[in-house]
């Protein structure tokens, strides 16, 4: 008789252990789709905010997604964590972005009343409003609006190697004294000057953007193109794409979603700020002036594919955001994508691009920038470098942040 009631209570155990997996994994189910759900969101408010610049429309995703992460603690239950997630998205991104209130109001209000009333959904909205005010509070006048971003800037006396200004003023150009997350200076990751003006490393890549970077390229191949069209749009938007699908791949806990999202955001802006710290100390002139007005091949009528950015050019900031995105993706998603992943372009008719890896992404970015003229390859190479620096060591110290 005793050894039919242990035998009794070890079946009904695993029967009940099987009943708590199932419930376990059912709630990461409704997590990722509550998740999705806030992230098209923020999409969208980041899109309503309409800011001129990339750092400015990141510091929205990694104030509110912080705010998020923090609020959400797997040890107080899923419905703690599930309404503290809702109520800390929704309080900073009606800060940030009040155009958006409405939408944003009926989100939180589906969001809660998913979750059964109690003390912990209450205790939970409570967290999730507290740690969006402190989050806000933390932020505040960091120096990533725009106008402080885009404060005036003088060029220098031409010369050559020096950048002048191409199309209209200089931006950016207050960025590299915006208040990191974890960086330590901007100057943490220093890259060091630009190749001189007589190196073969140089004159390699001059003579490859010249040939493959102008308007009127011969050599530029119909892939090359639409390559380089692709990559013209900000790498925000590219990756913001990516991300999703990352998170709707994955059955992970609502903790481990929002800390990704934080964690790759809070790290690009770090990214970011030592990219222009560079770009503002070297002030290396674009393709455009080299080539016009340079001593070597001059081509007075040579145009890129695309329009120079305004800011100078090493070293490059699409592919410090590839190279910092591929250790971050790497570290916090997985080492890489479980299924292709794609993203789609506005500056190239809608195009989708796929990639099986997170460095065939940056590798797409460095090759395209060459192509759009806009760049050299050196400095893309160097740009992908300095990102991963920056995101291997903010990584080790996202603890400091909550994350």
């Amino acid at each position: 008789m005793r050894i039919r009631g242990l035998a009794s209570v070890v079946a009904i155990a695993a029967v009940s252990a099987t009943i708590a997996a199932v419930n376990v994994q059912a709630h990461r189910g409704e997590a990722t789709a509550n998740v999705l759900q806030w992230y098209d969101l923020t999409t969208q408010s980041v899109a309503a905010a309409a800011l001129p610049e990339q750092v400015s429309q990141e510091r929205i995703w990694a104030v509110a997604w912080l705010a998020a992460a923090r609020a959400t603690h797997p040890d107080q239950g899923p419905q703690y964590s599930d309404a503290a997630f809702a109520s800390a998205l929704h309080d900073t991104l009606v800060s940030l972005v009040p155009a958006k209130a409405s939408e944003l109001d009926a989100q939180l209000a589906a969001s809660l009343a998913a979750i059964p009333d109690g003390r912990q959904k209450d205790r939970g909205v409570a967290a999730g409003q507290a740690e969006a005010q402190r989050v806000l509070a933390e932020r505040a006048g960091d120096g990533l609006d725009t106008a402080s971003v885009d404060r005036a800037w003088a060029a220098p006396p031409a010369a050559p190697g020096v950048y002048q200004l191409t199309g209209g003023p200089a931006v950016r150009a207050g960025l590299a004294d915006a208040k990191p997350f974890l960086l330590r200076s901007k100057d943490q990751f220093d890259p060091g000057p630009p190749p001189s003006l007589t190196s073969s490393r140089y004159l390699d890549a001059l003579a490859e953007v010249h040939a493959v970077g102008g308007a009127a390229s011969t050599t530029r191949t119909p892939a090359q193109t639409d390559t380089a069209r692709f990559w013209a749009q900000s790498s925000l938007l590219t990756y913001t794409q990516v991300l999703r699908e990352v998170l709707a791949s994955t059955d992970r806990s609502l903790a481990w979603q929002s800390r990704l999202v934080a964690g790759f955001h809070v790290i690009q802006i770090d990214q970011q700020i030592a990219i222009h710290a560079a770009k503002y100390r070297y002030l290396f002139w674009r393709p455009v002036t080299a080539i016009q007005t340079g001593a070597v091949d001059q081509d007075a009528n040579w145009t890129p594919l695309i329009s120079t950015p305004r800011h100078p050019e090493y070293p490059s900031g699409h592919a410090a955001f590839g190279g910092t995105a591929e250790v971050v993706l790497g570290a916090l998603a997985s080492p890489k994508p479980h299924d292709p992943v794609s993203a789609s372009s506005t500056t190239d008719g809608g195009a989708v691009h796929s990639w099986t890896s997170w460095t065939a992404i940056t590798s797409e970015t460095i090759d395209a920038r060459v192509w759009e003229g806009v760049h050299f390859r050196f400095s893309d190479d160097v740009g992908a470098q300095l990102g991963r620096e920056v995101a291997a060591d903010d990584l080790t110290r996202l603890d400091e942040l909550g994350l």
